[in-house]
């Protein structure tokens, strides 16, 4: 499957808005699910300051797209794990009384036959309604999300969401926008930011893709690949081909103001490898900023370990140890890609962009210093 792309360079569509709607109380809170195709997460938050302040949370491995590659439909098994997990996420939601909320589906939803018939299952054994979106806004709302981890130093931006089914990359140009500004001009994409009689600086958005591989489309691409140093090799290679069509400024290396930010878990998990955690901290992770070398070290010890390994390792986990490393032969194909010293690791996603984008429609946000 081709991966997605605007017809031309430039920015995600203008969303349509519709009339203000009257200030939402400061302390109610809110909800955003994302199905994706390997995990189901959701917050519940509310608003503070600039900021939120996540009240409660949940993400359990369901496996969605489990056997999606080659049967192109969920399977009984994935959509039962599923619906298990969000009856846990509706009694959440019913505990905390939570009225306003946004549950998406992803990349398994997108590319399956029975989606729809899945869609309407969850709402008749939940209640609860999900909504599946395209690529652009699930891009739109990661990059949403790492606003607060932009350098007032950066001028392109480079935001990658390494998912189960699907990786998201969009380049920004922030030069136009003042040092200050740059981290509200991206959080400004939540509303649509794209108003040529804005008052507001413009972050550009150069260009984006959605590459129909994540972490768990990619492992089950190789998955008949005995050899672990040869399937890695090759998940690396194939996903850099698969990159071949989106290359802004190729001819004008990155210069000192390039930042690449990626969010993910495989992202996440390398960087509690490099820290040595033995029991994952976000506060430590979200944030840091990691050299391409110690990412390649870290890398280098995931084969060393091999398959049984990487599994008895607390650092990777059970969940993730059958995926880091398709997630990090995605990662290695992105430094070799756009070379950089520095990648900013994000604890932090899609249903941040997703409260963002909420918050700021019902006014609750502050508009201050991130």
């Amino acid at each position: 499957m081709a991966p997605k792309r605007p017809k031309g360079a430039g920015a995600f569509p203008i969303p349509v808005e519709s009339p203000a709607p009257k200030p939402s109380d400061p302390s109610a809170l809110y909800a955003a699910l994302d199905l994706g195709t390997n995990s189901c997460r959701m917050l519940i938050a509310q608003p503070k300051g600039s900021q939120i302040h996540v009240v409660d949370s949940f993400s359990k491995s369901v496996q969605l797209g489990s056997g999606l590659e080659s049967t192109g439909r969920l399977s009984r098994g994935s959509m039962r794990r599923t619906i298990q997990a969000m009856r846990i996420c509706q009694q959440k939601l019913k505990r905390h009384k939570v009225k306003s909320m946004r549950l998406v589906a992803t990349e398994a939803c997108r590319r399956a036959k029975n989606a729809r018939e899945f869609v309407r299952q969850v709402k008749r054994e939940t209640g609860l309604q999900l909504e599946i979106i395209q690529p652009e806004e699930e891009a739109r709302l990661a990059v949403i999300s790492c606003a607060p981890l932009v350098s007032t130093k950066t001028e392109q931006l480079l935001v990658v969401d390494i998912g189960g089914g699907s990786t998201e990359l969009v380049w920004m140009d922030l030069t136009s926008v003042p040092v200050l500004e740059r981290a509200r001009a991206i959080m400004r994409l939540r509303s649509g930011f794209h108003s040529a009689d804005s008052p507001f600086p413009a972050a550009k958005v150069v260009d984006w893709i959605s590459v129909p591989l994540g972490v768990a489309t990619l492992r089950d691409q190789f998955r008949d690949v005995e050899d672990d140093s040869a399937r890695f090799a090759l998940m690396s290679w194939f996903f850099e081909e698969n990159l071949s069509e989106f290359a802004p400024y190729k001819n004008a290396p990155p210069s000192e103001g390039f930042q690449i930010i990626g969010t993910s878990g495989t992202v996440t998990t390398v960087a509690a490898s490099h820290l040595g955690l033995r029991r994952y901290d976000r506060t430590k992770v979200d944030g840091l900023r990691m050299t391409s070398e110690q990412i390649d070290k870290v890398i280098r010890g995931y084969l060393e370990l091999g398959p049984k390994g990487r599994r008895a390792d607390p650092r990777i986990g059970q969940d993730r140890q059958a995926l880091i490393m398709s997630g990090s032969a995605i990662l290695q194909a992105l430094l070799r890609c756009w070379p950089t010293n520095r990648l900013s690791v994000a604890d932090r996603g899609l249903r941040e962009g997703l409260l963002y984008a909420q918050m700021s429609a019902d006014g609750v946000l502050e508009d201050g210093p991130f």
